[in-house]
């Protein structure tokens, strides 16, 4: 291991995480009933420009009137290149600061737009003299961000999670896609023909760099790479293999932008029981081994090593907080 050791954001279940637009109050109730482990209110891309001003309001009244339970919850305020951002930023922290844990940062494109918001916060916090230090987000979804993600991921102690935008990022690469956090067939590969001369195509994940990319800066600084929207949301099969495909590439969460698609994410995003069970015989088997004084650990015929122990403790860990969320 290197001699740098990396600081781990703050513990969250994140398995889903529910968008509700700022601007439509009559969502905010249900949303606080249901599954889902982190609740973003929008103020960006779901309000219109006439409607930001009663959006605001209207979350500022939820995050202090609605009884929300052991939720976490986040704003999204709008882009730093709008005259939006900064009244969300003063009123919704000066107003609603004590019940608010995250604020998720659109289209950061460099450390500096970290560093910006990280500098009104701690200025309003220290103004209203909150204890709780808010969180922020960061969705990676333009070709600034990917191309200084990692600068991004390092930029605040108050970073907790980066979260790959992909509508915004097919239009700032113009990548061709035909639904938002969908495929394209012509994103495939075409094998040699065989003796028949028939041909196989294969399709492929054209956000797979981008994705993994991310979560690569998101680890590497400690913090919760979360894969975001699927814009067909009666679409479950297509959901649930793109949630499939983040989990397996380190993701811990996925967005639903609409309430069917919780349960998806949960269940994708949760270790399953078999999963839980092995990890808890891989600690059992360490602890024997040590309490016997044996440098080796193994368990049904096969050496465990350090990097096996540690992501058995992360799977106990997320089971724990999964049962204690119940």
């Amino acid at each position: 291991m290197s001699f740098h050791v990396i600081e781990q954001a703050p513990a969250r279940l994140n398995r889903s995480e529910l968008a509700v637009p700022g601007s439509a109050p009559q969502m905010f109730q249900k949303a606080a009933e249901s599954e889902a482990d982190v609740i973003f209110l929008d103020l960006e891309d779901a309000v219109a420009p006439d409607e930001k001003a009663d959006a605001r309001r209207n979350i500022i009244k939820a995050l202090n009137e609605i009884d929300w339970g052991t939720k976490t919850m986040s704003v999204r305020i709008n882009g730093l290149d709008t005259h939006y951002m900064y009244r969300d930023v003063v009123d919704v922290v000066e107003q609603a600061g004590e019940r608010l844990d995250l604020i998720m940062i659109p289209k950061v494109g460099t450390a500096a737009d970290v560093y910006a918001v990280d500098m009104m916060v701690t200025q309003i916090e220290d103004a209203k003299g909150l204890k709780k230090r808010i969180g922020f987000e960061h969705i990676i979804e333009t070709a600034l961000g990917m191309q200084n993600v990692s600068a991004i991921a390092g930029a605040s102690k108050r970073n907790e999670s980066l979260h790959f935008g992909v509508a915004d990022y097919a239009a700032s690469t113009r990548a061709r896609t035909t639904i938002i956090g969908g495929v394209n067939p012509d994103y495939s590969v075409l094998t040699d023909a065989d003796d028949q001369g028939g041909r196989e195509r294969h399709w492929g994940d054209m956000w797979h760099y981008a994705l993994a990319r991310m979560v690569v800066a998101a680890r590497a600084n400690g913090l919760r790479p979360i894969d975001g929207p699927f814009g067909d949301f009666s679409d479950r099969d297509g959901y649930l293999a793109a949630a499939r495909r983040a989990a397996v590439l380190g993701c811990e969460g996925k967005w639903a932008i609409h309430p069917s698609q919780i349960a998806m994410a949960n269940e994708v995003m949760s270790p399953s029981e078999g999963e839980v069970t092995k990890a808890q015989r891989i600690l059992s088997a360490m602890a024997e081994a040590e309490a016997a004084g044996k440098g080796a650990v193994s368990l049904d015929g096969r050496l465990i090593d350090y990097a096996s122990i540690r992501q058995a403790e992360v799977l106990v860990e997320k089971a724990r907080q999964i049962a204690a969320a119940a």
